[in-house]
């Protein structure tokens, strides 16, 4: 089992998170990085299966906790979109120096796709080998939240600052802030081509009541890259976490770690 270590980012804030290194043999593979998603943290199913397949196959594997998620430092009503792409590109230069495979889970998608375009804008685009996204969640703070929230809730957003949004996966409401909003904002990709060469994999349940499908496969035609396949599991919802979801994950990543 690895151990959770902090790394400590220029502000003094830390991140947790878990480190997997290759076995000999593997070394030269990239290593594969999880983005997990919205409220989440790095010992969730999917993120705990993807370890259990690093592991069984050698590879390195690196999970973490984003800024006011799981064992890392912050408040989550302090955190934007803004904040959690850093996150993962301090995780990136720190922790994950060369080639990856960024596997990302709702939210973590959108950072994904964020941190792809971040990379090939610092000439680093041949870093990223594949991507494994699952319920992909871009643009979700705009077209997922503020599009869908009563006149109501909007107000209460702009007035007093934050909406308290019930959840079907945490004891807690959501706190949903109006920096998180309006920061969000400022990453929207859905309206234009998304600058992604690598291979993608997209696995989306048709019965995902928080992602629906279709905003998934407007995102594969949104793609730049001629190897895509998009997965829909009729019986899936949002989790993607049964057995048989896990299966078909660990599948996917036998295929894109063929990816040099």
């Amino acid at each position: 089992m690895t151990i959770v270590q902090n790394l400590t980012r220029p502000d003094g804030q830390t991140l947790a998170f878990q480190k997997r290194e290759a076995v000999a043999g593997t070394a030269a593979s990239p290593t594969v990085v999880w983005f997990g998603g919205f409220k989440s943290d790095m010992t969730g199913t999917k993120a705990t299966a993807v370890d259990d397949w690093a592991k069984a196959h050698g590879r390195a594997f690196v999970r973490f906790d984003y800024f006011g998620h799981g064992a890392s430092s912050g408040a989550f009503e302090d955190g934007t979109i803004s904040r959690w792409l850093d996150d993962g590109l301090h995780v990136l230069r720190e922790l994950a120096p060369g080639p990856v495979v960024l596997v990302g889970s709702s939210m973590g998608g959108w950072l994904s796709l964020l941190v792809a375009r971040a990379l090939s804008a610092s000439g680093e685009a041949q870093r990223l080998r594949a991507m494994v996204l699952i319920a992909p969640a871009p643009d979700f703070t705009e077209a997922l939240m503020w599009e869908g929230f009563s006149d109501e809730v909007k107000n209460q957003i702009m007035t007093a600052g934050a909406y308290r949004q019930p959840s079907d996966y945490d004891d807690e409401p959501y706190v949903i802030t109006r920096n998180l909003i309006e920061d969000g904002r400022a990453h929207l990709l859905m309206d234009r081509p998304v600058a992604v060469s690598c291979p993608v994999r997209i696995l989306q349940g048709m019965r995902d009541e928080d992602v629906p499908w279709q905003h998934a496969l407007k995102l594969v035609d949104l793609l730049e890259a001629d190897d895509v396949i998009y997965t829909l599991i009729k019986s899936g919802d949002h989790r993607l976490s049964t057995p048989s979801d896990i299966a078909r994950l660990h599948t996917v990543l036998d295929e894109v770690a063929r990816c040099k």
